[in-house]
């Protein structure tokens, strides 16, 4: 099946495309961001027409996107109407607030407005327990007034989060099919308990209210993307990357937007996760440096962690994100930490000390050395004028290493009082102690020791920066995989189809682990299980037996509020296979806390992933890759290995005389011996004195922190 792959990034949206021969073909566009599609598509006629492929023949389509972020952040989603039980209208309105950084001591601090005003939030008499028991019927006559109310305000989609529905979804349902009988057809009604049925009422609320707000839009996009490929020819189902690392089908992805907020992010630690599996390597940390963000995520025993509430937007520090700062999300989403450091971040001085980010200069008018207007220094320009980068550009246009000396002289070296070059030695290391703060986040933070990991480098700029990021946490060991430029883009080739179904399930351990008492809850729990694996079959419109089934519960000690989701094991539900989850629940509490405890603990969630695995292309060795090179590139067929020349670039407080070589002139067993750079039309790889790499037989660089020894020399 020839597949088709994009990521639509902030500066750069990457096109991929293989076959089933393994061949890859890669393109790389300026984003456009008022019409994210026009760059996409230009993309996708590159790479078509450098494959040599009719657009009818592509089988498969994935397709990444920050949109459902964007729209959250920038607050330009469909208004909303929010209904939720008797007594919680406020319940937005108030929410979680943390007050972090500056805003610590501003006392004129003022909390920024819910996502839905007071005006247009509705509450309904009703309630229901917490045990599913119905206290209080739905009030219908109060129902049908809400309802007209609502259609009356011109809302163009409606959240219901009512208390406990989590339990009983029954009132959600019916008030959902009243207010929609009265709204205009097509109108998305969005009901928590459809969406995320677990408990905690504020975060499954925020959760259905963003996929209220964000559908209609995404739902629009999807439809003129789609409208744009069939008038392309390309006439292959759009599946879209949701935040597990997983893919939907676009009508699905359009009915639960919330799911795709980490698109893009995701497929760059699925990638990683691939090619460290592929080389043995099962211990990743994945860095995905782009034009405007910096992402780290880890792989452990080569999975990639999940976590199941995260934040959109807020604040915090190094690299993290405080609840109580954004919007909480409370759907599965690969774990990550992110910097607003990436190649486009500006640089600038704040009363004399040298910040980089969180602002990004973005696709247009992108850096100063692209030419296209910019004024502003940013990492990009800084790693020009180092000489890191090739003044060829990144395959649309050139680089311009005047302009970028200007922006950094006036912005940066005056300001400072030192030169240009030192000033971009400057903002060179100043991104990388923020880019580093992501891979703390990950790691240090959390236990974990970076030292046993290899970081693997994807995005545009990661590969310029990645060795001496390795350096900050004695990293010995940097993976570099082929296209590592369009990294996200390969991960979407080997997404699978996936879908995460969930439902509050609370029982305690010693309950389940009883002979007596615990045959009615298991049998409930596999009840649970079942329910859950036909409603994510009939999501993705298969039969149960057709997929992957992997089950997970959520397990607390008694009276906490936070849980860790652990794996069931294979197989029916026993007393053994609980007594197998909460031994694992106790041995992931002291990997986390350093706290030995053995106290009673209760399962608060069941959950179930449904797989599809995608029929990954055959990885091919780099002799035998016919086309591995955007549609700028001359392919290996059509050269010879390009010799080695040199260029001046800045090492170890000074100028040197560096080789450079073209990558795709790279043989497998090719030996790499820094100072060194590796050019292609994606990235730049930047071997810094003391590192020694290998090209292997599929076209990735393993560099290993280790000095040289007298009169070596690399050997391309």
């Amino acid at each position: 099946m020839i597949t088709l792959a994009s990521d639509v990034g902030g500066t750069f949206t990457d096109v991929v495309l293989t076959g089933a021969d393994g061949r890859t073909h890669v393109a790389k566009t300026l984003t456009t961001p008022d019409e994210p599609t026009a760059g996409l598509l230009r993309g996708i006629s590159q790479v078509l027409a450098a494959a040599e492929v009719a657009p009818a023949d592509v089988g498969r389509f994935v397709h990444a996107t920050t949109l459902a972020t964007n729209v959250i952040l920038e607050r330009r989603g469909v208004p909303v109407a929010f209904v939720t039980t008797r007594g919680f209208r406020s319940m937005l309105a108030l929410g979680r607030r943390a007050r972090v950084e500056e805003e610590r001591f501003d006392l004129a601090f003022a909390p920024i407005e819910p996502p839905v005003p007071l005006t247009r939030t509705f509450e309904v008499p009703e309630r229901i327990a917490a045990s599913g028991e119905v206290i209080e019927p739905l009030d219908e006559e109060a129902a049908e007034r809400i309802a007209a109310d609502i259609s009356a305000g011109g809302a163009a989609a409606v959240a219901i989060c009512l208390l406990h529905s989590h339990a009983n979804p029954a009132h959600e349902r019916r008030l959902a099919g009243l207010i929609a009988a009265r709204l205009p057809e097509g109108t998305p009604v969005v009901v928590s308990s459809e969406i995320w049925p677990e408990l905690g009422e504020y975060e499954r609320a925020t959760t259905t209210l963003m996929s209220a707000y964000v559908g209609p839009v995404m739902a629009a996009y999807l439809r003129r993307l789609g409208a744009e490929l069939r008038r392309l020819g390309v006439t292959a189902p759009v599946h879209v990357m949701e935040s597990a690392g997983g893919v939907l089908p676009a009508s699905l992805a359009a009915d639960r937007a919330v799911f795709t907020i980490e698109s893009g992010p995701a497929a760059g630690v699925i990638a990683a996760a691939r090619q460290g599996a592929t080389r043995g390597l099962a211990h990743l940390i994945s860095f995905d440096m782009g034009g405007t963000t910096a992402k780290a995520g880890l792989v452990r025993d080569g999975r990639p962690g999940v976590t199941h509430e995260f934040q959109v937007g807020g604040k915090g520090s190094f690299g993290g994100r405080r609840p109580g700062t954004g919007v909480p999300i409370k759907v599965p989403a690969i774990d990550l930490a992110e910097v607003g450091a990436g190649g486009g971040s500006i640089a600038w001085v704040d009363a004399g000390t040298l910040r980089v980010g969180p602002r990004s200069a973005g696709a247009s008018p992108g850096p100063a050395c692209y030419g296209r207007g910019g004024t502003l220094p940013t990492v990009t320009d800084a790693d020009l004028v180092l000489g890191y980068l090739d003044a060829s550009g990144f395959g649309e246009f050139p680089l311009h290493a005047r302009l970028a000396e200007e922006a950094l002289a006036e912005h940066v070296a005056g300001p400072l009082g030192v030169g240009v070059v030192e000033a971009a030695a400057a903002v060179h290391d100043v991104a990388n102690a923020q880019m580093g703060a992501a891979i703390h986040v990950v790691t240090v933070r959390r236990g974990i020791d970076p030292r046993a990991f290899t970081l693997v480098a994807l995005g545009g700029a990661a590969p310029t920066h990645v060795a001496r990021l390795a350096e900050r946490f004695g990293i010995a060991r940097v993976l570099v995989p082929p296209h590592a430029g369009v990294g996200s883009a390969v991960g979407l080739l080997h997404a699978d189809l996936a879908m995460e179904r969930a439902r509050t399930f609370l029982a305690p351990t010693g309950t389940l682990l009883s002979p007596s008492a615990g045959g009615e809850a298991l049998a409930e729990l596999t009840a649970v299980f079942a329910e859950l694996e036909r409603a994510a079959a009939a999501d993705l419109g298969v039969p149960v037996r057709a997929a992957e089934v992997v089950r997970s519960v959520g397990v607390r000690f008694a009276g906490q509020a936070h849980a860790f989701t652990v794996e069931m094991p294979a197989g029916p539900v026993t007393p053994e296979t609980v007594g197998r989850v909460a031994e694992e629940f106790y041995k992931r509490y002291y990997e986390s806390y350093g706290i030995d405890l053995r106290d009673p603990a209760e399962l608060t969630t069941a959950r179930v992933r449904l797989i599809l695995p995608a029929a990954p292309p055959a990885d091919r060795p780099a002799a035998e890759e016919a086309a591995a090179q955007p549609v700028s590139a001359t392919s290996h067929r059509d050269h010879a290995v390009v010799p080695v020349e040199t260029r001046r670039a800045w090492f170890g407080g000074g100028f040197a005389d560096v080789p450079v070589l073209a990558r795709d002139g790279c043989p497998a067993g090719t030996e790499i011996i820094g100072p060194y750079i590796l050019t292609e039309p994606q990235a730049s790889l930047v071997v810094p004195p003391g590192w020694r790499g290998t090209v292997d037989p599929y076209g990735a660089v393993l560099l290993e922190a280790r000095p040289s020894r007298p009169g070596e020399r690399s050997t391309p």
